[in-house]
């Protein structure tokens, strides 16, 4: 077990925590999460001892191995299977010794030891790690510095899963992996039979892998039960209950300072008034929860509205230095498509987004656009290209010299920024913060088409949320490529497949992706159509009436609103059907007890404990069946309104 008792850690004047505790069980999996800058990687320093805590104490088991993800990309010139094989120290330092050893008995423990560390498979297990995470045989062979930044951020994931500790530490370890391998990642950590405790704005990932949501707020810890929709639901109840008994306090300190005001010199009622005194000074004032300054993002509508098609592109192809990455691209885009781009990293997403972004030409085919289109393109990269030394004020009138201050701060505050903010160096900017200013940039003429290129990186969860609901709001076209699938999920209505040199229409959804995925199904474009019938089990019907015309934009937004409303219902559906299968194994147990002769003969307090044991079971079986009956009445009722 991981303890954490009254643990407290300052950074000059400011508290990040405070006396803050928690206890988290061998083997499970829990998600750390909290407000960007509130310490959550601050606590993972201070659990590997990088930094000394100011109070309290972090145990931890002595035979434990803690791994953490680096902020450092390696370095070396083996190739990545040998980089990952080095990772394992001790396995390394008993294959070398094997080799020189002469002591029988030091022999005997160096090939035990190789035994329990599974030596023999060694190199086929780090090669499927890093398979997973999008290195394919070629590339495995491949030294690790040809490789930029971000690839080798990948191959330090691979390193520490291969060395298997038992605390695994991660740290938004999906910020440098595309979908594909976000997805492989989360199927990997779910079958981890180690202690896991992980950093992660993706609200998809922390409901499928964790069992318990880790908060970290106001510099105290909380752990709830459950994945991130359930922590979402416990936490506002909770907030929401806090609010009921500060009201009720209020009114009682207001009923008891009336009484207190009006005999405190009244000498037939002075003891009790002063009683009535002291029970206020000892009466503990519930704090007013605040959540400092919610996010909201607001893509402005494009003005004016334009004929379709906005982008048409036929028979096309696009690359680099005359070399194809993309070849008889055939696609069109009209003002109200939802596109998510799917495939792996190196497959030509990117490159597809900056031609539809005019930052790259066709070397063949022909590419048409709608008069007057305006396009906004947000992709990591440009982060690089802003002036660190200006505020986002002066960025901002630079792109839209002839708006007045007023008009500049009016932009900025669609994307959060308050005055203050807006004021500031981008320098001195979070990560987050950078990402709404581009957001800002991207949007100030208002533009026909977004094209987001992974915009999640550095959003928390509620950033993340309100970018949902300004795409789903914007009036225009989205193409969008991320390693999220929950914001893919709620804001794409169509997805193309960029793989095998082309990009092709991908007729699943995201469940069926995933299953093709983790079933390791490696095809041409041509075969992935079948296989997304067979994972999707799509059963094919004559082809329906042509609908009436609907309003798209509207249609969206309420499917959004629709999915989100039905998902925490459906998980209490979900739990409610756990609980009833394990009343059930244990009243099965039970009465398997009841069913040995043995218990009926001497002393009979077994048989009694046993009796009221299953008269206890039954009776949970029957309140959660009840209860199960209920919710799955109440979810019916919901679709079909929805509906």
């Amino acid at each position: 077990m991981l303890q954490i008792e009254n643990l407290t850690y300052r950074i000059g004047p400011r508290v990040l925590l405070d006396e803050a505790s928690a206890a988290i069980p061998a083997g499970h999996c829990v998600g750390l999460v909290g407000r960007n800058g509130t310490g959550k990687t601050t606590l993972l320093r201070l659990i590997t001892e990088q930094i000394e805590a100011d109070g309290g104490s972090i145990s931890i088991p002595p035979r434990w191995r803690i791994g953490v993800t680096s902020q450092e990309a390696p370095e070396g010139h083996g190739s990545l299977v040998e980089s990952v094989l080095a990772a394992d120290t001790e396995l390394t330092e008993l294959q070398a010794e094997a080799e020189t050893a002469t002591d029988p008995e030091r022999i005997s423990y160096i090939y035990e030891r190789l035994g329990e560390k599974e030596a023999h498979s060694a190199p086929s297990r780090a090669a499927r790690i890093l398979a997973g995470l999008g290195f394919d045989e070629a590339a495995q062979q491949r030294t690790l510095g040809e490789f930029s930044g971000g690839w080798r951020m990948r191959v330090m994931l691979a390193s520490l899963l291969f060395t298997k500790p038992d605390l695994l530490l991660l740290d938004e370890p999906t910020n440098h992996l595309d979908l594909e391998a976000a997805l492989w990642l989360e199927d990997y950590l779910r079958r981890y039979d180690g202690t896991i405790l992980i950093v992660s704005h993706d609200r998809g990932l922390l409901n499928r892998v964790s069992r318990e949501i880790l908060h970290l707020e106001g510099a105290k810890l909380t752990l709830y039960q459950g994945g991130y929709d359930q922590f979402e639901a416990t936490r506002r109840m909770r907030l929401e209950q806090n609010e009921r008994a500060r009201e009720k306090q209020n009114l009682q300190r207001a009923h008891i300072q009336s009484f207190v005001d009006r005999f405190r010199y009244k000498a037939s009622k002075a003891r009790q008034a002063q009683s009535r005194l002291k029970m206020l000074e000892r009466m503990e004032p519930i704090a007013e929860h605040s959540e400092g300054g919610r996010v909201t993002f607001n893509f402005p509508d494009p003005v004016p509205q334009l004929s379709p098609p906005l982008f048409s592109v036929l028979n096309a192809t696009v690359g680099y230095d005359d070399k194809a990455v993309l070849s008889k691209l055939s696609i069109r885009l009209d003002e109200d498509d939802r596109v998510a781009l799917l495939g792996a990293n190196g497959n030509g997403k990117s490159t597809l987004m900056r031609l539809l972004a005019g930052r790259l030409k066709q070397m063949a085919g022909t590419l048409t656009t709608a008069p007057k289109l305006r396009v906004g393109y947000f992709a990591q990269h440009q982060t690089e290209e802003l002036d660190m030394d200006a505020t986002p004020v002066i960025e901002l009138g630079r792109r839209l010299p002839d708006d007045k201050d007023v008009q500049l701060r009016s932009q900025l505050g669609r994307f959060g920024f308050s005055q203050q903010r807006a004021d500031t160096k981008i320098s001195n900017l979070s990560g987050g913060e950078k990402a709404r200013l581009l957001f800002a940039l991207m949007t100030c003429d208002k533009p026909h088409i977004l094209l987001l290129d992974e915009p999640t990186n550095h959003l928390d969860v509620d950033s993340r949320q309100a970018l949902i609901q300004a795409i789903n709001s914007f009036a225009g076209a989205v193409v969008i490529v991320s390693h999220d699938p929950h914001v893919i999920e709620l804001t794409a209505d169509r997805f193309w497949l960029v793989a095998d040199g082309g990009v092709t229409p991908f007729d699943g959804d995201m469940d069926a992706y995933r299953s093709l995925l983790l079933a390791g199904v490696k095809k041409t474009s041509k075969k992935v159509a079948a296989a997304v019938v067979e994972a999707a089990e799509v059963v094919e019907t004559p082809p329906p009436p042509p609908p009436p015309p609907v309003d798209k934009r509207e249609q969206r937004k309420k499917a959004a609103e629709q999915r989100q409303a039905l998902a925490p219902l459906r998980k209490q559906v979900q739990r409610m059907e756990k609980n009833i299968a394990k009343f059930q194994a244990e009243k099965a147990e039970i009465e398997a007890k009841m069913a040995d002769p043995d218990l009926y003969d001497g002393d009979s307090s077994r048989l009694v404990g046993l009796q009221k044991d299953l008269g206890w079971v039954s009776g949970q079986i029957a309140e959660a069946e009840e209860a199960w009956l209920g919710l799955q009445a109440e979810l019916e009722e919901a679709s079909a309104t929805a509906d």
